[in-house]
């Protein structure tokens, strides 16, 4: 019983890491949309360059991966990374029917989706290069979004 509750673990954390971007952050943009239509929750999408894109390795280092940004953006938006790295072709190639689809033209992007996939704002992440500005930001989009 305890080698079965051990594979059943391993296997929910895998399927789980699968989904992740990183503490927080998912990868998998349909997931998010069935997440945020449960949980009637905004998605936040971040279009990185995480490998050569220097506001995207800032913004990495300096507020997305902070365990007070990941709380405090986790508890009213559903997370999710969309990388382009040029390390990794193929994740680069998944990917880019997303950045056509939304017609990202930079990175860092953000765009804010309600929980019915309309985007209600759009920014340069590196625009707000603290968790405080950052946090500011989404707090003023999402009442800016209230008053529609």
């Amino acid at each position: 019983m305890k080698r079965l509750n051990t594979v059943l673990a391993t296997l929910f954390l895998s399927a789980t890491a699968a989904l992740a971007g990183g503490d927080g952050w998912m990868t998998d943009l349909d997931k998010a949309i069935e997440q945020s239509k449960a949980e009637k929750k905004p998605i936040l999408v971040e279009f990185t360059g995480s490998d050569w894109c220097p506001p995207c390795k800032m913004m990495r280092a300096e507020v997305f991966t902070k365990k007070k940004f990941i709380a405090a953006a986790t508890k009213k938006f559903i997370l999710v990374e969309l990388d382009f790295p040029r390390g990794d072709e193929a994740l680069a190639k998944k990917n880019q029917p997303l950045a056509k689809k939304y017609k990202i033209e930079g990175f860092p992007t953000v765009i804010l989706l309600d929980d019915s996939q309309k985007e209600f704002d759009r920014f340069f992440a590196s625009k707000y290069p603290s968790i405080e500005a950052f946090l500011a930001h989404l707090d003023q989009s999402l009442d800016r979004q209230d008053l529609e």
